[in-house]
């Protein structure tokens, strides 16, 4: 069985429906402060007062009114036993696909790609050249080239699984070219050896890589991208799949997400050059809160 982590302030969505609908997987939601209590087949609900009970320390030190209660939903299943847990937002409606083609922990063939850059853009591989994935670092856009070094055996410890519709980039792309996207399977699977971005929807996570990733708060839009960062730093291997969900995105004010990228837009470079030489290097770059709750994170998960 699959669990899927997420978190929400909306009341049960089609995405959330649909995911609960199927017995292969179980559904654990992290409800918010701003949350409504509801009830949903198949699904955990973690209210607030479960998470401060049980994880007091990191409860407190992430805050509340986040994404990044997102991790709760993972401590969870991860406690529960959990092989694969899997990673989604509420707006990613599911393709029937998306129960079918799992790869996490199975060896398989897929296209395996160098770019001209210390960092690989999965986005840019694709039929849409022109765009980038959100925390890709600016310094790096121009003059991206890939090639391919033919099909390899992989058995990916993580499967970032691309979305049509609204893509995971970041404000400035939406502000240039507002992009809706329907990605051309022949172009996936695909993997890199290099430090590589991937986000915290539609992406499923083998439980051995569990403690090491954590979604960082108090950074903004960058708490999935510094994960995706140091997880790829510390060598786990990750396979990039063709869409299985449609993202219907939920309301955005894009500069508002833009501030919140800032912290990306500065610092994405110096961070990836540093992960190169250590990764333990990401506490540099963390806030002191931020960084405290990683050591929490490890503390539990070690325990668990």
């Amino acid at each position: 069985m699959i669990y899927i982590a997420t978190t929400t302030i909306n009341m049960p969505t089609l995405a959330l429906r649909k995911f609960a609908k199927n017995n292969n997987c179980k559904l654990i939601v992290a409800l918010d402060k701003n949350s409504k209590e509801f009830k949903l087949e198949n699904t955990i609900v973690l209210s607030t007062k479960y998470q401060e009970k049980k994880w007091p320390k990191l409860s407190k030190l992430i805050g509340w009114n986040c994404i990044q209660r997102r991790n709760f939903s993972i401590l969870e299943a991860f406690e529960r036993g959990a092989e694969i847990i899997a990673l989604i937002d509420d707006d990613n409606i599911p393709y029937e696909s998306w129960f079918k083609n799992i790869f996490v922990n199975q060896i398989i063939k897929a296209h395996k790609i160098n770019i001209n850059k210390k960092v690989f853009d999965p986005v840019g591989y694709t039929n849409h050249k022109l765009l980038w994935h959100r925390g890709y670092p600016l310094e790096m856009i121009n003059n991206r080239k890939y090639k391919i070094l033919g099909t390899k055996i992989i058995k990916p410890d993580i499967q970032a699984s691309f979305w049509d519709g609204d893509p995971d980039v970041d404000a400035i792309t939406r502000f240039i070219y507002n992009p809706t996207c329907k990605f051309k399977k022949k172009y996936f699977p695909f993997f890199s050896k290099k430090i590589s971005p991937f986000n915290s929807q539609n992406t499923l996570l083998s439980k051995k890589v569990i403690k090491d990733y954590f979604l960082f708060p108090h950074i903004g839009r960058m708490d999935d991208i510094w994960a995706s960062y140091y997880i790829t730093s510390k060598k786990y291997k990750v396979i990039y799949s063709e869409p299985s969900v449609f993202q219907k995105r939920n309301i955005h004010n894009y500069l508002n997400d833009f501030k919140m990228e800032v912290i990306g837009y500065n610092n994405n470079f110096k961070l990836v050059e540093a992960l190169y030489k250590n990764p333990d290097k990401i506490y540099n770059f963390l806030p002191i809160n931020s960084s405290k709750a990683f050591d929490e994170w490890k503390k539990i998960v070690s325990k668990m």
